[in-house]
């Protein structure tokens, strides 16, 4: 059996970290300790670095490359906007004017629009959000975002158009998210709710200009944990026979991942619990590449109640003829989409859009079709806190566990984003 000790610490020593995952979180938490000379090595089970942050090139001609994880960087993202300036990449704005389809109607971006009584509603609880009491928030935890909703007046049509809005934010019905979770994230996200830039050239260069900062030699990919033993120091166990030893670990995988490992002692029965509790959405994303960009519009993205859902430009700045539309579906019509063969989705697409643009299926080169629903390691996109759960399952998960300090998307103020995973793993680096 291989063995990799990182040895005892010495009083006036800096501790010596395992860090398990080399997504952002992980990334962040080693550029963190690099920075101030602690020693690190990270175990990452997939042959990638960028974990939910995964970038394809989908036509290799054109050198068109769209995003199969995390897409957006928002313009309140100042951590993830200056580790990009820091490590020479530029960002390009990502903003889209978005049209709809809505019971068999086509709308284009500036000819559809709430109800003006329910805009103005919806504004005022927005800053009525700034004057809430932690009581007021812990009360308004307990109930479900569709529910808040209803209680405040939306209805119909409107109510409709948040559905399908709203859970493309989310990754699952509004019934499943807590209306705190919500209203705090519409309350203090940027007027485009954080979809405002991308890093050019696909996100996942972040993580490649990390790993190459931080040293290829402290990365060990394809290595999968599946034991850990704390006491006075840390022993992990990887299936391939390696092990490590250290002074501290920082676990950044998500929950489905992290129960999957042996903790010795085992972790405390309600953080157990709590990782049990926490469900990830479930999202499906089907590029397809079109031999031509036949929407015309470059800022063009459409929330459709058709199966497709939600369909966005994914190639935008890409200079090509050709262009992809990435059909973006969520929670159970995710689970169907992804078992459906590229036909059936070219088809589903067809009846969609042929109404309004024509045959658009004679013009599809390539399909490609991610389901982050079946992911081996997060079974989910990101996370998604249901009613009653934020207040009461967060502080649990954020809490270290012996040697182990924790991070990740799931334990930041908003789910779903690299700026939350980027800030949760240098909090962890931090407080080692």
């Amino acid at each position: 059996m291989a063995n990799s000790s990182f040895g005892a610490i010495n009083i006036g020593k800096k501790p010596k970290v395992i860090i398990i995952g080399a997504g952002f979180a992980g990334l962040s938490a080693a550029y963190y300790l690099h920075k101030k000379n602690i020693e690190f090595i990270i175990l990452e089970s997939r042959e990638r670095i960028g974990g939910r942050v995964f970038s394809q090139e989908i036509d290799k001609g054109e050198k068109l490359v769209v995003e199969l994880g995390a897409e957006w960087v928002g313009a309140s993202h100042e951590r993830l906007i200056d580790l990009t300036q820091e490590m020479g990449l530029g960002l390009e704005n990502n903003q889209f004017d978005t049209h709809l389809i809505y019971r068999n109607s086509y709308f284009k971006n500036n000819e559809w629009d709430y109800s003006t009584p329910w805009k103005s509603k919806f504004e005022s609880l927005l800053k009525n959000y700034q004057h809430m009491s932690d009581k007021d928030k812990v009360k308004l935890d307990k109930i479900d975002w569709w529910r808040y909703l209803i209680n405040n007046g939306c209805d119909g049509r409107d109510l409709d158009l948040r559905e399908l809005i709203d859970s493309t934010d989310f990754g699952e019905t509004i019934r499943s998210v807590s209306a705190y979770s919500a209203l705090a994230e519409y309350a203090e996200s940027s007027p485009k709710n954080e979809m405002d830039f991308k890093i050019k050239g696909g996100n996942a260069l972040l993580a490649e200009r990390l790993g190459d900062k931080i040293g290829r030699d402290k990365i060990k990919t394809s290595c999968i944990v599946e034991r850990i033993v704390q006491g006075k120091q840390v022993k992990v166990y990887c299936r391939n026979g390696e092990t490590f030893e250290a002074d501290k670990i920082i676990c950044t995988v998500p929950t489905f991942a992290a129960k999957r490992i042996k903790w010795e002692p085992s972790m405390p029965i309600e953080m157990s619990m709590a990782m049990d509790e926490l469900q990830y959405c479930r999202i499906n994303k089907n590029p397809v590449l079109f031999n031509s960009r036949f929407w015309k519009d470059e800022r063009f993205d459409m929330v459709t109640d058709t199966p497709a859902h939600y369909l966005y430009h994914a190639t935008k700045n890409q200079m090509s003829k050709k262009g992809v539309l990435i059909s973006y579906a969520i929670g159970d019509k995710a689970a169907v989409i992804a078992n459906q063969s590229d036909d059936w989705k070219a088809n589903m697409l067809q009846q969609s859009l042929s109404p309004y643009f024509g045959d658009i299926k004679s013009m599809i080169e390539r399909q490609v079709n991610y389901y982050w629903g079946v992911d081996e390691y997060s079974k989910g996109a990101y996370a998604i806190y249901g009613k009653g759960q934020w207040f009461k399952l967060q502080p649990i998960l954020k809490k270290p566990f012996i040697n182990t300090h924790f991070a990740g998307e799931h334990l930041a103020d908003w789910q779903g984003f690299m700026e939350g995973a980027i800030n949760t793993g240098e909090e962890a680096a931090a407080a080692i």
